[in-house]
């Protein structure tokens, strides 16, 4: 029987993995680094747990930014990739009460408050933030709602709440 930690840094690198395919399928923003990256770390906070999830989030925002040229500047970016961190973090704990509500709730943390966070720093203005909202936002609903969807699947056809398991 394989042993549970290597499941799970396993099933980690698969999802890693496809966050990297994920930031190569963007959605038209400004910047160019609003991608499908973040689905795959929404989906191994679900299956693995708030850690697993974080990792893999913040991976995903340097893939994406990576392939970008970073844009916003390479400390900017690693900012974002904390916030990516958190907002994964926090999918994994309300995704305890209610997977709506944790979809919900994340897509408006990494949709409205990502972009107001950097309001903070020089040369980041309100245009930036009214420009950057939408995309982030429907980008946000997109990758929770396909990790939500996906994890739903697997959940029911395998009979098992792998939330419930962390």
């Amino acid at each position: 029987m394989i042993n549970q930690k290597t499941k799970a840094l396993t099933l980690s690198a698969i999802f890693v993995a496809l966050s990297f395919v994920g930031a190569g399928i963007k959605l038209p923003s400004p910047t160019g680094t609003v991608a499908f990256d973040s689905a795959p770390g929404y989906m191994a906070a679900l299956f693995l747990g708030p850690t697993y999830g974080a990792l893999t989030s913040s991976l995903g925002h340097i893939f994406t930014s990576m392939s970008a040229g970073f844009p916003l500047s390479p400390p900017i970016h690693l900012l974002i990739a904390v916030e990516m961190a958190f907002f994964a973090l926090a999918f994994a704990i309300a995704a305890k009460k209610s997977l709506t509500l944790a979809v919900i709730t994340t897509t408006l943390l990494n949709g409205v408050l990502a972009p107001a966070s950097l309001l903070l720093f020089p040369g980041f203005g309100k245009g930036f933030f009214a420009a950057m909202v939408f995309p982030l936002t429907v980008a946000s609903a997109l990758n929770l709602s396909l990790a939500a969807l996906i994890y739903s699947l697997v959940k029911k056809a395998k009979g098992e709440n792998y939330v419930d398991k962390k």
